[in-house]
């Protein structure tokens, strides 16, 4: 199978986001990007109008593709960039597409006021049904707003990456996710922070003014735990610096507020081979509607 960054491409503003940042980690991984432009063939009474016809229709489907990918090349030298055009519904083709990707990336409209993505029945079913990463971009996402503040204030390509963030459950080793969020952060030569929420031992209530804290000593637990389930990444990363944060509280709000300072949020999606319904997970539903970075969604086991 070639390696290769897949990009859906519709022709909007938030597929446009995500084909820049598919060429930006083209670059990175020093892989070709292929946009698959996906069209639904033209029902045959609008081909038999003037002004909708098949002609028309056909003219735009080849132009979006051609100058998107003319846009890339000029933007992006060096980055080998090609075009599929394939006809269909948009999720079933991108599930079929990203069958032959290293990785799939698809845009999502920004939520106006909110800041975080609006994920349609599209995204979701895609993500849900693709067992390649998967990574979401919002409309407007831009290269700068991955880098660090410059000195002014100002978000620059001329400075440091963000942090890459992961998500990892307590007492989770999920090692395609582990293994992906790593290499991005050495990619990026950034930091990688991992975040651990969890609930509170429930024999804190039981023991609330009697001095002893069996919370203290849960946290504690919890942290070794996440620290035990890194040690052989860190061996094999030794050049990524880990900052891992477990505290008490709800996952997908650490994940949602560490977004805002990351150049790329990580989280696990498990598989499950029930055809029926779209299954992403509580806490990978929260994100994916709610983070300000770009989103990179792992299936696993």
């Amino acid at each position: 199978m070639a390696r290769t960054i897949t990009v859906g491409l519709d022709g909007s503003a938030e597929s446009l986001a995500a084909a820049e940042w598919a060429a930006r980690e083209a670059k990175l991984r020093d892989l070709p990007v292929k946009l698959v432009h996906v069209w639904q063939p033209v029902p045959e009474r609008m081909a038999q109008a003037s002004l909708l016809g098949a002609e028309t229709h056909q003219h735009w489907t080849e132009r979006i593709p051609r100058e998107a990918a003319e846009g890339l090349r000029l933007r992006h030298p060096g980055v080998e960039v090609s075009t599929e055009q394939r006809a269909g519904r948009r999720s079933d083709v991108l599930a079929e597409a990203a069958r032959d990707a290293e990785l799939l990336v698809i845009g999502s409209r920004a939520l106006s006021g909110l800041g975080g993505f609006l994920v349609g029945s599209v995204g979701q079913g895609v993500v849900a049904r693709t067992e390649v990463p998967v990574v979401l971009v919002r409309a407007g996402e831009q290269s700068d707003d991955e880098h660090a503040m410059d000195p002014a204030g100002v978000p620059s390509g001329a400075t440091a990456f963000r942090p890459v963030v992961l998500g990892l459950p307590a007492g989770s080793s999920d090692e395609a996710v582990i293994a992906f969020a790593f290499e991005e952060a050495r990619l990026r030569d950034t930091e990688l922070h991992v975040l651990q929420g969890w609930n509170q031992s429930p024999y804190s209530v039981y023991t609330m003014g009697s001095g002893f804290e069996p919370h203290e000593e849960f946290a504690r637990e919890r942290a070794a735990v996440l620290t035990e389930a890194l040690g052989a990444w860190r061996q094999k990363y030794p050049d990524v610096e880990v900052v891992e944060v477990s505290r008490p509280g709800s996952a997908a709000d650490l994940l949602i507020d560490a977004s805002r300072d990351a150049s790329l949020v990580v989280v696990g999606r498990r598989v499950r081979r029930n055809p029926v319904g779209a299954h992403i997970g509580a806490v990978t539903h929260a994100v994916l509607h709610h983070a300000t970075a770009p989103v990179a969604v792992v299936a696993h086991d």
